[in-house]
Parts: structure tokens; C-alpha cells; sequence
């Protein structure tokens, strides 16, 4: 799998909203640049390896960056141009391909990152693009003229290049460019228009501010939280299960109907609670001899199937094992896996497990029984990508 540095430029002066730096502005309990960082972050299982923010000079990080995600954050100082913040965000990135993303831009959904990523090469940049939709006038003075919009494109952001090509392009670029796109044409090198994204615009102007709140309100409205919990009691004679994985070095095992996974319980019932559903002991009864040794893992993955059906999809799952035997610390990455895998199909992981000692407390503390607690946040699975474009160009026609 190539990785990419997701580098987004947050260097701006912010001249055209009155003085203010719009990449620093709170959108929805975040700051405008957190929003792009985030979705880079999301796609850590599909190639985003790191995200470079570059500053203005002098500036420091406005917001603290969780140091315990897996993908880093690296701070680099803006220059003067749009290509010197650029160039200096490349030098502090490490991998070989890049994504330039002005901060501007908080809602870059998934599917166009994804897109971007798979139609970038060595010696092929990739960009997203729109159709013109509006008509189009020229004005000098008092002179006014129509320009026709066929065959024209808006130009988005991010970008995608191999890293030290595209460093190279603006190194030996002589002129102001407005974007990186245009210097690597300029340079000879080729480009490939991937479809963009309507709600990708920029934060340029006060009206553009106020939408990108009226839609931070929309999707931070549009998320839900549910908690789940379970407990077996831990017997001889039954394989121990947790989170689909089998622990054989364990004498003990959990109790229960199905194959007792308290795990895969305990997430399914935050899904449920979450998506207002009914929780497992009622979609999938003790007393139905379906259900008799049932892989709880499957029974997720239809519990996933429900969430979906309602409209929901699943954003991140938190949950803590409490037992006393066996130690778990070891198990907790291949769970991970296995959770992430049915929660999230496309790669992302969206799963944090702990294992927690019951400190010699309780039935737990005994050795008698585990508990598992875990938390789920569903967010609305709205359509993300432009709905107006063919699959292979852009170049299915409009009526206006």
C-alpha cells in the first residue's frame, strides 16, 4: 500500500474575512483546520500516514493533537507564498506521496480522498474537479461580455502528487501559481481530474462561514451515543472468546448461551442503544436454540446490518475489559481487528480496547467472571461525492 502525508496548508492571512485567520475559527466545537486533520486521521488503515500542518510564522498549534492516534502530527513554519508553504510542508513530510490541503476546506469527504489516492502515481498527479454550473460573465469597466462555461472546471483541494516530483515542479516554478496543479502542468507533467465534491467549497468569504457552521450544526446534531454492557461468569470445560479471538492459554471459559463473547455483546448493545434500537437479549433471545452456540461476532455483524438499515454508520467504538485472569494486553490488537473489520468494512479502524485488572475486587477480582463496558458513536451515513457527474469523466451534461 503507497502512504501518503496529508500536508495541509494553514498559512493564510486570512485578508479577505476582515483580518481574521479562518483556518483558526471554531466550526463546531473545532477549529477549521481540526476538521480536515480529523478525516485525514480517519484513513489511517488506507494510506494516510501522517499529517503535516503548516503555520503561519510563529504561530503554534492552536489546538492539542491526541498523541496517542496513529497518525502523527508534524508541525512546519508557512513562507511567504503559497509555494514556499507548500514546499516547507514537503520537506517535513516522510513519505512518499502527498496530499496538499488548504484548511479552508473542512468537509473533504472519505470517497474523494480515496480517489485521489488510487489515481496517483509517480509521474501522474491527481486533482478534483467540478463542472462550471453557473453562467458565466467577464467585466472590464463598464464593458460586460459572456464567457462559455463548456469545458470548464473548478479546481479543489487536496491534491495529490508524488512527493519529491512535486517538490522538484516548485522549486523550478518562475512564476506565482495558484495551486500545485498548475505548476505541475506547467512543468509537463501529467494530471488526472478525479470527480470532486459540491460540499467541498472554501471557506473564502463571511457567507461561506456561516454555511460551513449551518452544516458543522447539521452533522454534530446528526450523531448519536450508546452504551452497552455485559457479564459471564468464567467456568471450566468452555472455550474463553473475546472480540472473535480464541484464548487458548486460558482454563477458563465464559458462560452463556451463545459462545459468550462479552465483548462482541457489549459493543452490539452501545450499536443498539445508539441506533434506538432493542438490545441483543431481544433481538437474539437465550430462549431461541437458534442462537445455541452462536458466534456473537456474526450476531454483530447483523447488529451492524440493523444499524445500517436505520441510516446510521459507525464512527468509533470504545470499550474496557475488566477481568483478573487471564492477562489480555496481548489479545487486545488482533480484537481490534476483527471488531474494525465488521464495524467499518472499508479499513478504517474506529475500535479502542482496554483491559482493565479488577484489582482483586469482586467476582471479577476472584477470577469468578468478566464484565465489558463499551461506548459507540453512530454519525448519519449521508452520500457523500457529487451526484451531477459520469463515472469517467466530467462530462455528463447539465440542464439549467
Amino acid at each position: 500500500m503507497r502512504k501518503f502525508s496529508f500536508v495541509i496548508v494553514a498559512g493564510g492571512s486570512g485578508s479577505r474575512m476582515g483580518g481574521q485567520r479562518k483556518q483558526f475559527l471554531p466550526l463546531g466545537g473545532r477549529s477549521l483546520w481540526r476538521w480536515s486533520a480529523d478525516r485525514a486521521a480517519s484513513l489511517a488503515g488506507a494510506g494516510i500516514g501522517e499529517i503535516v500542518l503548516v503555520l503561519p510564522r510563529g504561530e503554534v498549534l492552536p489546538q492539542p493533537w491526541d498523541e496517542n492516534t496513529s497518525v502523527p502530527l508534524r508541525i512546519a513554519e508557512g513562507g511567504l507564498s503559497r509555494a514556499d508553504s507548500v514546499l516547507s510542508g514537503l520537506l517535513a513530510a516522510s513519505f512518499e506521496y502527498v496530499m496538499v490541503h488548504d484548511a479552508a476546506r473542512p468537509f473533504a469527504g472519505e470517497a474523494l480522498l480515496r480517489r485521489l489516492m488510487e489515481a496517483t502515481s509517480e509521474t501522474v498527479g491527481a486533482v478534483p474537479v467540478l463542472p462550471v454550473a453557473d453562467a458565466l460573465k467577464r467585466v472590464d469597466g463598464k464593458q460586460v461580455s459572456t464567457v462559455d462555461r463548456d469545458g470548464l472546471f473548478i479546481t479543489q483541494t487536496p491534491q495529490a502528487f508524488h512527493r519529491t516530483s512535486l517538490m522538484k515542479v516548485l522549486r523550478d516554478c518562475v512564476s506565482l501559481v495558484k495551486d500545485e496543479a498548475e505548476a505541475w502542468l506547467a512543468a509537463g507533467m501529467e494530471l488526472c481530474c478525479v470527480e470532486g465534491e459540491r460540499l467541498n467549497f472554501k471557506v473564502t468569504w463571511q457567507d461561506d462561514l456561516r454555511m460551513a457552521r449551518a452544516l458543522a450544526e447539521r452533522e454534530e446534531s446528526s450523531q448519536r451515543t450508546g452504551l452497552g454492557y455485559d457479564v459471564h461468569r468464567l467456568v471450566p470445560d468452555r472455550p474463553l472468546i473475546l472480540g472473535g479471538v480464541r484464548i487458548e492459554e486460558s482454563p477458563l471459559g465464559l458462560l452463556g448461551h451463545s459462545d459468550a463473547d462479552l465483548l462482541a455483546h457489549a459493543v452490539a448493545d452501545a450499536l443498539l442503544g445508539a441506533a434506538g434500537l432493542p438490545d441483543i437479549g431481544n433481538l437474539f433471545p437465550a430462549s431461541d436454540p437458534t442462537y445455541r452456540g452462536a458466534d456473537s461476532m456474526e450476531l454483530l455483524r447483523e447488529v451492524v446490518r440493523r444499524v445500517t438499515r436505520e441510516g446510521w454508520r459507525v464512527s468509533w467504538v470504545d470499550a474496557v475489559i475488566q477481568a483478573q485472569v487471564p492477562r489480555l494486553n496481548a489479545f487486545l490488537p488482533e480484537m481490534k481487528k476483527r471488531l474494525s473489520a465488521i464495524l467499518n468494512p472499508n479499513g478504517q479502524n474506529c475500535v479502542n480496547l482496554k483491559a482493565k485488572s479488577a484489582e482483586g475486587t469482586g467476582d471479577e477480582g476472584r477470577g469468578a467472571s468478566m464484565t465489558c463496558w463499551a461506548a459507540a458513536t453512530l454519525c448519519r451515513a449521508y452520500a457523500e461525492g457529487p451526484d451531477n457527474l459520469s463515472p469517467h469523466g466530467m462530462n455528463k451534461e447539465e440542464n439549467s
